[in-house]
């Protein structure tokens, strides 16, 4: 295939509060994918900061500005490697916090993204909601629609980044074993399907206070297929050349004349109207 980029997910276990700690560790895996020709390295969410915190006060407490530290030590990393990372983070904002997902390239900080759909469980019950609507942001040749974790459960976000023509949905999750890991073991897929577009999840491992996380980063293709899949408890990298253009072909030809199916243009928005109700 022409055209091709590779991107990466780096399944990791970040430890609580220990953002210095999370950092080096991420540092040493950007390098180890950069050596094998990733352009795009995707850590988990709250990566950086860890996620089963107890009160606001004690989040608050590990949360870094953007730009800060963190954002500031990547952004050097990712000039020296010609590399692109995103990783999670809790951010302090004046007086808010976020559960945030940076993108971070040789030039510094290309996006941030604040997520908007927010479970009652870990530090999503102290942050707050994302205050803007789903944008997309760019590495290169390759449009992306950046997600967090409980984002995917709702079909309306990665179908808003299709329309706005994603060609690659980034997903860094703290996807658990508390049942959640049969559900998040197809939606992945059905998202990609759905809209035509690749999807990369990447999962932490490890526990925290007694969450435990269940692995299984995965990358799939536009049709819906697995490319590559991480280990259930194990720290590592997978990695998968994929071609946009791919997913920049919405029309799905079995039998030309025949058989023809489009993602896009065989919708009927007249008939949805209730999706963007309040109920």
């Amino acid at each position: 295939m022409t055209g091709t980029i590779r991107i990466a997910a780096a399944q990791i276990d970040s430890k609580l509060g220990q953002t210095q700690k999370n950092l080096a560790k991420m540092m040493v895996y950007t390098g180890e994918a950069a050596g094998n020709g990733a352009r795009l390295i995707v850590f988990p969410e709250c990566a950086l900061t860890g996620y089963q915190y107890e009160s606001r006060e004690e989040a608050l407490a590990a949360a870094q500005t953007i730009p800060g530290l963190a954002v500031d030590v990547m952004s050097s990393l990712c000039e020296k490697l010609k590399t692109h990372v995103v990783f999670g983070m809790l951010e302090k904002l004046d007086a808010s916090l976020f559960n945030t997902a940076v993108l971070i390239g040789p030039k510094g900080l290309v996006f941030k993204y604040h997520k908007n759909h927010i479970p009652f469980q870990g530090v999503d019950r102290y942050v707050d909601k994302g205050e803007r609507p789903f944008e997309l942001c760019q590495v290169d040749d390759l449009t992306i629609g950046l997600q967090i974790c409980y984002d995917i459960f709702f079909p309306e976000s990665s179908r808003v980044h299709s329309l706005l023509g994603a060609d690659l949905i980034t997903l860094p999750t703290n996807f658990a074993t508390m049942g959640v890991v049969e559900r998040a073991g197809f939606i992945i897929n059905t998202r990609a399907i759905e809209n035509k577009v690749y999807v990369l999840s990447c999962n932490r491992v490890g526990e925290e206070r007694g969450y435990p996380f269940c692995g299984h980063s995965k990358i799939v293709d536009p049709m819906g297929t697995t490319l590559a899949e991480a280990s259930a408890d194990r720290e590592e990298i997978i990695f998968a050349d994929i071609d946009p253009e791919l997913a920049r072909t919405k029309r799905i030809t079995h039998s030309k004349g025949e058989w023809e199916i489009d993602r896009m243009a065989d919708r009927r928005p007249e008939l949805y109207g209730i999706v963007t109700e309040s109920r």
